[in-house]
């Protein structure tokens, strides 16, 4: 199928770097971000105090939005998170009180900030919380106003809601409104700030559809839809989930060191899409580093993780954390950037490096740490370790009273016994 030839710089931007999944409305989208400002929004519920690098497309979206001229528009969940979005889940979400929900709303938005550009001109970002609105009306109005516009018929219909029906999980009526919330606030911010395109994963395409319906159906309101296509890792992972958990973009939840890893350590075949998606530089320099071969591809991993801690943390992070990580993995230096875990002397003086790599968090169960060990990927202060029930001493702490452990050529841990 021949993509179409967009007109406007944002839509050529999106489909150059790999954005685009669907449009609901292409040539009209196409026409009215060529004939002036777009103002486009995106929802992200505040269930944690960090986003993770699973919503970084969603953020990357936002910003090519400002960067060819337009508004972008970030929606915080306040109202639909006290609801549960059903997409994808097989069960329902705890409650948060409004307090955490406010909290984790302050912590997310500081990591808008290093994306977007916020303030009072007519392409500055804006950041709003739906419960401002949602919260304000009384369950009869919301019916009567919104209700005859959903047919249960469609709602179930939809692959949120279908997915979850078909794997006999359970679904509570207030997980069932989710679309309807979602659909409302799109026209409350078209309405408001003039709000006229939707964007998200390709898993809230249903949800989207609603909203732009809603709009152009109660008041007769150009309105848009985008998606971009679910990102999955070239292995098949869900982006943004590994074995040691979620990649977080607050510092707090995950360090520039351990973010920086993250991105250097991906598949060779995702270099060149994740250049596109998730960094700034121009497409031909994109072009020069995917086609890179052999050992050099791993030249191209450096840059992506360079280019991707810079824009979350800032250029000084992210050459302390390349730094540490050069050290560490191919001159065999320690560094005060490296992560460091603290665990209880007697945890560690006379016990088995398994159960400290463990304990570290490098390996999942004893059991996963003496196989590693057995095939050569466990290192004690640079050295191989041929079984993991041998025990560590004090003399294998270095004189700042720290030992190195390393799991494999991705992971090393400092422990520090206190």
């Amino acid at each position: 199928m021949t993509e179409p030839a967009f007109q406007s710089d944002f839509l050529k931007t999106l489909q150059a770097r790999g954005y685009i999944h669907q449009i609901t409305h292409p040539a009209e989208l196409d026409a009215a971000a060529r004939a002036g400002v777009v103002s486009g929004y995106i929802g992200f519920d505040a269930t944690a105090p960090s986003l993770h690098v699973g919503s970084l497309i969603q953020i990357m979206m936002l910003r090519r939005l400002q960067q060819a001229g337009h508004r972008p528009v970030v929606i915080m969940g306040g109202g639909t998170t006290k609801v549960g979005d059903p997409t994808g889940k097989d069960a329902s979400r705890p409650h948060l009180t409004d307090a955490t929900i406010s909290a984790n709303i302050a912590s997310i938005r500081t990591v808008f900030e290093k994306f977007l550009t916020f303030g009072d001109g007519p392409t500055d970002a804006v950041m709003i919380d739906n419960d401002d609105w949602l919260s304000t009306y009384g369950y009869i109005q919301f019916l009567r106003d919104f209700g005859t516009h959903f047919t249960v018929n469609r709602m179930l219909a939809f692959d949120s809601v279908k997915l979850r029906l078909e794997r006999e999980q359970p679904m509570t009526f207030l997980e069932f409104n989710y679309m309807l919330m979602q659909s409302v606030d799109f026209l409350e911010l078209n309405r408001r700030l003039g709000v006229t395109l939707q964007m998200g994963g390709s898993d809230q395409w249903g949800n989207i559809v609603s909203g732009v319906d809603l709009v152009r159906r109660v008041d007769q309101k150009a309105a848009f839809g985008l998606t971009t296509p679910l990102l999955t890792t070239a292995s098949g992972g869900k982006m943004g989930k590994t074995a040691q958990g979620a990649i977080w973009l607050n510092a707090e939840q995950l360090s520039p060191y351990d973010y920086w890893q993250f991105w250097r350590n991906v598949d060779d075949a995702d270099v060149g899409r994740f250049l596109r998606l998730f960094t700034d530089l121009p497409l031909d320099e994109v072009a020069r580093l995917e086609g890179l071969q052999g050992a050099e591809i791993n030249d191209a991993k450096k840059v992506l993780a360079d280019q991707a801690t810079t824009m979350l943390h800032g250029a000084e992070e992210a050459a302390k954390a390349r730094g540490a990580a050069e050290g560490a993995f191919e001159q065999g230096r320690l560094s005060a950037d490296l992560p460091t875990v603290e665990l209880p002397r007697d945890e560690v003086i006379g016990a088995m490096i398994a159960a400290v790599a463990t304990k570290a968090g490098l390996t999942q169960s004893n059991g996963e740490a003496r196989r590693l060990a057995q095939g050569g990927g466990l290192r004690l202060n640079d050295a191989g370790v041929a079984d993991g029930a041998a025990t560590i001493g004090e003399a294998d702490l270095n004189a700042d009273g720290v030992l190195k452990l390393a799991a494999g050529k991705k992971k090393i841990v400092l422990v520090k016994p206190v």
